[in-house]
């Protein structure tokens, strides 16, 4: 559901030249500037050579909801996956800004009782470590979708349909809590452009990136 709306953000973008979309499926969009690779294995980028070279930033929105998983596979899927991914840009360019789609509630200390976080916080402190030009941390919470954004979790999809009407109203009431998928992919244009003091971005932050970024 973020990476859609990152996307939709990213193709209106008058300074983003090209976008390459790598996922295990079609993004549903065409676009002159979008290259869209189909990719299976996300614990190896080998075969897809040089496709990294030359880009300004990574926005890697991937992930998967913790409930009925155990931690060995969400560890691989959470951790695993982004840190391959991550590496593979490195090794390629790294003079180039990666931004990680985490949580609130995620767990820098790596050492407190929900799975989730902890998994999420290992994955952040390890993003931070590396030498990328930057690395931006973006911890949304209650994420309204725009534009037809469609979340691909169907619990969620349950949840907009049902609770959908209800973020005018919740909007006023938790301003600092509920951001928009265009706004966090307008933020994170933002930072690729201008860069950000906070390395770890929660939904207030991203709310008044984007604005400035209007």
């Amino acid at each position: 559901m973020i990476g859609k709306g990152v996307l939709l953000e990213c193709l209106d973008a008058g300074d983003v030249e090209s976008v390459v979309s790598v996922s295990r499926g079609t993004c549903g969009e065409t676009h002159a500037k979008l290259e869209e690779v189909l990719h299976q294995d996300f614990l190896d980028y080998g075969a897809l050579g040089d496709l990294f070279v030359g880009v300004d930033a990574c926005f890697f929105c991937l992930g998967v909801s913790a409930g009925g998983m155990s931690e060995e596979k969400y560890t691989r899927i959470t951790h695993g996956f982004t840190l391959a991914a991550a590496q593979a840009l490195l090794e390629r360019n790294p003079n180039m800004v990666f931004t990680y789609v985490s949580g609130m509630g995620t767990d820098s200390s790596e050492q407190g009782r929900q799975m989730w976080a902890r998994v999420k916080g290992k994955t952040e402190n390890a993003l931070l470590a590396m030498p990328f030009r930057a690395a931006y941390m973006f911890r949304p919470s209650i994420i309204e979708p725009k534009r037809g954004v469609v979340s691909q979790t169907p619990s969620y999809r349950i949840a907009y349909a049902a609770l959908g009407w209800a973020f005018p109203i919740l909007r006023p009431i938790f301003p600092n809590a509920i951001t928009t998928t265009e706004r966090i992919g307008r933020a994170m244009l933002r930072v690729v452009r201008e860069g950000s003091e906070k390395k770890i971005l929660v939904a207030a932050d991203i709310n008044a990136l984007a604005a400035e970024a209007n």
